[in-house]
């Protein structure tokens, strides 16, 4: 287990480091110069020699072996240079944003599993039943209606119903717990909903065919109680599936929650996404997709290792 965890991390270089090529060169493919943006983007008269010297401050006059050599160099040290726009650090820009994603993240994925599980369970035991039913309904609703559209449901409920509206400035969690869960537990909410749908529905179906295996028939045949049937023997295996999905929509929503954070008015990863490519920021993007790039990979290597944990057949060699 120990040796193939460490093969895993290793194997994490070179995918970063094609991650890293690709993002760097299609960024230069893409028309657009960010100094023309920004000193010429609101019709401003700006000389030839102006956009040239700026763009040689930039180091955006260099070959591009250059220039990728000189980030490949930062990227090796954590330093992901500056903003093109702000001049800020990259790694600043991003702190301050990521601690919304991540947290709206963590609240989304803590209800979906909540609520998924249970659903799912129940969903597969009384197969055929009007408790199938139902929970297909709510299943299918979840998967139907998009995020952000529950999202300005909920909203619109809040201010019909209340004549309130989740406070607008984000105040991390350890300053205050209250104000923080008040403007983020709503699109958890709105976007759990859709996250729990596509959980529960993988443990039902996973589920049901678990519950076809001879060690099911087995455990029943020997006395064993449903109860423990269900819990030790069926469910954790059929959780596996679960699992990988779980993990992957987990790294979706910490840069995929764009129109989301609109409705709800956040400064988070996906409204700096936009922001950046608008502005053709390459130095600001490269570093949120290298971020991405790199929760994608530890999480697939975290879903393998909870492989082994729930299902000790499974022996990595």
């Amino acid at each position: 287990m120990l040796r193939y965890t460490i093969n895993r991390v290793l194997l994490t270089i070179p995918t970063l480091l094609g991650v890293a090529v690709l993002v760097f060169f299609m960024l230069r493919v893409v028309p657009g110069d960010v100094v023309e943006i920004k000193l010429r983007g609101d019709g401003g008269s700006v000389s030839q020699e102006t956009i040239d010297a700026e763009r040689k401050r930039m180091g955006l006059d260099k070959p591009l072996a250059t220039q990728f050599a000189d980030w490949m160099v930062g990227v090796a040290t954590l330093n992901f240079g500056n903003s093109m726009w702000t001049e800020r650090p990259v790694t600043e820009e991003i702190r301050t944003r990521f601690e919304l994603s991540f947290q709206v993240a963590i609240m989304a994925t803590i209800i979906a599993v909540l609520i998924a599980i249970p659903l799912g369970t129940l969903a597969a035991l009384y197969r055929d039943t009007w408790i199938d039913y139902v929970v297909r309904i709510v299943t299918i609703g979840g998967l139907s209606i998009p995020s952000f559209w529950f999202g300005m449901l909920i909203m619109l409920a809040l201010l019909s119903f209340f004549n309130w509206l989740p406070p607008i400035t984000f105040t991390p969690i350890y300053v205050d717990p209250v104000a923080n869960l008040t403007q983020l537990i709503w699109p958890a909410l709105a976007v759990g909903y859709r996250y729990c749908a596509v959980v529960a529905r993988m443990i039902r179906s996973s589920l049901l065919e678990v519950l076809n295996e001879d060690y099911i028939r087995t455990a029943r045949a020997k006395g064993v109680y449903e109860k423990l049937v269900i819990s030790r023997h069926a469910l954790r295996n059929a959780l596996l599936p679960a699992i990988t999905v779980i993990g992957l929509e987990f790294t979706f929503l910490i840069g995929g929650l764009v129109v989301t954070e609109q409705v709800f008015n956040l400064n988070g990863i996906g409204q700096l996404f936009v922001q950046s490519i608008s502005r053709n920021d390459f130095t600001l993007i490269q570093g949120m997709v290298m971020l991405i790039a790199a929760f994608y990979v530890f999480v697939n290597l975290a879903i393998d290792l909870l492989y082994a944990v729930f299902d000790p057949r499974i022996r990595y060699g």
